[in-house]
């Protein structure tokens, strides 16, 4: 969908009210909500308003006096942005001494700034250009002696966007951007009056402030001053294509804005409805992956991964694909073979690869990445609740009360929801946080948690039954929504369970290590009568032996309290990847079709049966662990892996590996040779989020469009890649356009029935379940009643896990993401983001590293049960003795060589968050760095040896 360049910026928020008021602004008559501003007024009547401190995202700060108007029966001359519309008001916009008023603050505006317009790099999009042609500025009289700000020196540390002081008006909405939008608080005006300038922190450097690189500030400017160096470099942008991140699972709505097919920057859509014009620093600004030079563009194959690879054409690497997987199969049995299908891929790509394998390849031996980390979601609140996704919308937060983060950090995982999360924090809502890490949100400027709950890593369990104990027995069960909503006989079971003495919080401060005052404490605040209680949790829930144990305790303390189906509520999991909750949706499962149905329904089964042409497999085909042990075993040997490095990305690496080197024949597809590529033996082309048409799905159930802004760089986009594959085996598929892919899924799945192409054009976005029943989708589940019908308490026993801590591995290991890094890092690690983190480190507290002779900086190596391997040491109280932290974003650092393969009892997600460890100082990388180290120099001149034969089949 090509947009508008410029959206209308109405110069303050939108205000919500059941009463009306009508005034007369300029002889128009005009009716708002109460408590709307002069300023919006005007502009919805048609009607605009100097202005340049003023803009639609933030609150009305009235300090240009660009704005003034007047108003019969007022003396003087008000800004209209901050003086209410009232009933019966007759205002005037313009008349000649407004013109005058304004025409002289103009004129000293422009005394103190540079008059460069023509080689400035906002020249065309500027606001101070503007208004000095609003006002009728054609001179200015002042500025040419005495001091200025014209030589000031720029900021140019950050690799995103630059600082120019000399052309700041000090309008304060960069400041207000990073408070009320950001919620960082990094940015003030420092000094006073001539002397005031905008400062990032104590007039640092931006790189060295609190500075978050969320583009807030940047986006809210109106003059050069804070640009991006894209646009100094590209010039202005001339079209835009409206489209969506494809980094996190928050699903943010971009504007990609172009010059012909090249990026010159994205910008946040204001009626993105996941974010409403707000970003973070990967998606605002590190697309440059898409474009790198390590991009590769031919298809490439190999007969055995230690040849040298070989560039062929399309239809040579799909024929030599396709053959290799019909003499498996034809030697090793149909069920021989299998396929992962990708989060990172859209909704239409995800569906034709799990269709590829039911209906080409014969089996249900498909998975994807949520297999390893919010598989126990969908089991857990399908058992309860009776669908596999979160509850509410992002903006349901905003009328919450009482806030409950569990094993999630938002700032760092979710950073457009936590800008959310924080500013109702900041409006008075209040926050429990139970994370064995005190993670940023524990305590922030103007945020702070009532109750950090930092409990042992394993522990969950023990911490919900402790939980769940006081809400029974102090008498804080909702009773009349429990008797009206659930199932009486699982709520007195689970009742009689949680009240045992042996899960009350005393009981249980020896197994979690979270006093019970404390919990106690949480608890009541949470069940707190009349109000509003949400819980937003993470992987530090579902990647546990017992993540859907736990994901079932949360729904059963949502339930007991009456937390489920309003506004403000719920129990909402922040999904990872950026269609992880849609490749779930699309049926990549192994035991189920699209829309979470199970592959034995007869009923279901048929008309898929019907619709594809093929007679489907009735039994669940393997899961990923369940391959990588087939492959073991010799019964295993051809993958086909769109979008996903599960070398990097699965625990226990060296089983991984091994697992992949007994196979055949792997098929990757994906935009890098990534760690899993090492491995194979047909390199298939990917395209990234830019070069696509489809749709997401975000962790709210938000479906939105992807828009193709640049041509495939490889020729195909993924989904053509598939079709050609399903035809080279035999299976025919004919689509013209990602729109039909959808339209087929529609017809199949009754949760997305009413879900097209054309919808989401005309409503932005669309929530599933959309049907006949909700035709415009259902931004709340769960209302009058649950999915499911009654809602079904559970019994949630903790079980310790079987990683256990001994003296020759005393500490506990989780693991977590930053910021700046995303999942496995193959994006963001070719961006400038690596100026923020370049490496991964391990987080370890004072005590232990005195214990152990460690200072901060040096190398340490990392040995558990499964592996070893070694990462710089930094000491910090973040974590509590006996646990050490790192992230994954870095495939040589090896974090999942130590991560063993225990799982979650009900789905086989990982257990990454417990991993008993110990710690000590070494001079030398890990055998396994050295092996990975000199595996990629092999597969490096591997790659640079590719010529253009096919090799002997």
């Amino acid at each position: 969908m090509l947009d508008h360049l410029k959206d209308t910026d109405y110069g303050t928020p939108k205000r919500e009210s059941d009463r009306e008021v009508t005034l007369t602004i300029d002889g128009a008559e005009v009716t708002v909500p109460a408590g709307t501003s002069l300023m919006r007024a005007a502009v919805e009547a048609g009607i605009n308003v100097p202005k340049l401190c003023a803009t639609d995202s933030l609150e009305p700060f009235g300090s240009c006096r660009l704005c003034l108007v007047e108003i019969d029966g007022r003396k003087g001359y008000p800004a209209s942005c901050t003086t209410p519309a009232e009933a019966g008001m007759n205002v005037r916009t313009q008349s000649p001494k407004l013109q005058e008023l304004r025409k002289g603050v103009m004129e000293l505006y422009i005394s103190d700034h540079p008059l460069d317009c023509l080689t400035c790099s906002a020249n065309g999009n500027c606001e101070l250009q503007d208004m000095a042609g609003v006002t009728g500025l054609r001179n200015v009289r002042y500025g040419f002696d005495g001091a200025n700000h014209l030589k000031d020196k720029k900021d140019e540390s950050n690799p995103y966007f630059s600082y120019d002081p000399s052309k700041c008006i000090v309008c304060n909405r960069c400041v207000r951007a990073c408070e009320e939008t950001q919620g960082t608080f990094a940015l003030t005006i420092s000094g006073r009056g001539f002397d005031s300038r905008v400062s990032a922190g104590q007039d640092e450097p931006f790189m060295q402030s609190e500075c978050v690189s969320c583009g807030a500030c940047v986006e809210a400017c109106p003059t050069a001053t804070l640009q991006e160096k894209s646009v100094i470099w590209l010039g202005q942008p001339e079209h835009s294509v409206i489209t969506t991140c494809a980094y996190c699972g928050v699903g943010c709505g971009f504007k990609a804005e172009m010059k012909g097919t090249e990026v010159v920057r994205m910008v946040p859509w204001k009626d993105g409805q996941a974010n409403e014009g707000h970003s973070c620093v990967k998606g605002r600004f590190a697309w440059g992956y898409a474009t790198h030079k390590d991009r590769i563009t031919t298809p490439m194959i190999r007969k055995k991964i230690t040849d040298p690879w070989q560039e062929v054409s399309w239809d040579e690497a799909i024929g030599y694909a396709a053959s290799e997987f019909k003499r498996i199969q034809a030697q090793h049995g149909r069920d021989s073979i299998g396929g992962i299908t990708s989060s990172r891929c859209t909704n239409e790509e995800t569906y034709l690869v799990q269709k590829l394998v039911r209906a080409a390849f014969g089996n249900n031996n498909v998975d994807t990445c949520a297999r390893v980390c919010h598989s126990p979601t969908g089991y857990g609140l399908g058992q309860t609740y009776g669908t596999s996704a979160g509850t509410q919308t992002f903006k349901s937060v905003e009328k919450a009360d009482v806030i409950m983060v569990i094993g999630a950090n938002p700032t760092d995982g979710h950073p457009v929801f936590a800008s959310r999360l924080k500013k109702r924090l900041r409006e008075g809502a209040q926050l429990i946080v139970a994370d064995p890490r005190r993670i940023d949100i524990v305590k922030s400027p103007h945020v702070k948690a009532a109750h950090h709950l930092q409990l042992k890593p394993g522990t969950n369990v023990a911490l919900i039954s402790a939980l769940a104990h006081v809400v029974v027995t102090e008498g804080l069960v909702d009773e009349a929504y429990v008797a009206e909503r659930c199932d009486t006989k699982s709520f007195n079971d689970w009742r009689n369970f949680v009240s045992r003495p042996e899960n009350s919080p005393e009981a249980m401060e020896a197994v979690t290590g979270v006093p019970a005052g404390e919990v106690r404490a949480a608890a009541r605040l949470y069940a707190k009568k009349g109000s509003n209680a949400a819980i937003y949790y993470g992987l530090g829930v579902t990647e546990h032996s017992q993540g859907s144990t736990m994901v079932m305790g949360i729904a059963n303390l949502a339930m007991a309290t009456g937390n489920v189906g309003r506004e403000g509520v719920g129990v909402n999991p922040l999904r990872g990847q950026n269609n992880v909750q849609g490749s779930c949706d699309m049926g990549s499962f192994p035991h189920e079709l699209p829309g979470y149905r199970h592959i034995s329904d007869s009923t279901v089964r048929s008309s898929f049966e019907a619709a594809w042409g093929v007679e489907l497999q009735p039994e669940p085909g393997l899961r990923i662990p369940n391959m990588f042990d087939a492959a073991l075993t010799g019964s295993f040997k051809g993958l086909y892996c769109e979008g996903e490095d599960i070398v990097q990305s699965d625990p226990n690496t060296q089983h991984v590996a091994a697992a992949l080197m007994a196979m055949e024949c792997i098929v990757v597809q994906d935009i890098f040779l990534n760690e899993t590529a090492k491995y194979a033996h047909v390199f298939l082309p990917g395209s990234s989020f830019l070069e696509k048409d489809g749709t997401f799905t975000n962790a709210e159930r938000r479906i939105s469009r992807v828009r193709k802004v640049m041509p495939p760089l490889p020729g195909l986009a993924d989904w053509e890649v598939t079709v050609k594959l399903a035809n080279a085996l035999g299976y025919p598929m004919h689509y013209e356009h990602p729109s039909q892919i959808m339209d087929e899924i529609a017809a199949l799945t009754p949760t997305f029935r009413g879900v097209s192409f054309d919808k989401i054009e005309k409503l932005g976005s669309v929530q599933w379940p959309c049907n006949d029943d909700a035709p415009d989708g259902t931004p709340t589940m769960h209302i009058d009643h649950f999915v499911r019908g009654k809602g079904r308490f559970m019994i949630t026993k903790y079980v310790p896990t079987d990683e256990k801590v001994t003296r020759k591995f005393p500490l506990l290991l989780t693991t977590g993401r930053i910021l700046s890094q995303y999942n496995v890092g193959a994006q963001t690690r070719r961006t400038p983001n690596v100026e923020w983190h370049s490496e991964d480190l391990l987080e370890i507290h004072p005590h232990d590293a005195e214990d152990r002779g460690i200072k901060s900086g040096d190398w340490v190596g990392i040995q558990s049960r499964a592996g070893d391997t070694v990462l710089r040491a930094v000491i910090t109280d973040r974590v509590a003795p006996g646990v050490v932290y790192t992230t994954f974003h870095f495939p040589e650092s090896g974090a999942n060589v130590i991560t063993t393969d225990n799982s979650d009892w009900a789905t086989n997600c990982p257990e990454y968050k417990v991993t008993a460890v110990q710690v000590m100082p070494v001079m030398q990388p890990s055998a396994w760095q050295q092996e990975h180290s000199r595996f990629s120099k092999v597969q490096e001149e591997l790659l640079q040896q590719r010529h253009h034969a096919i090799p002997a089949k």
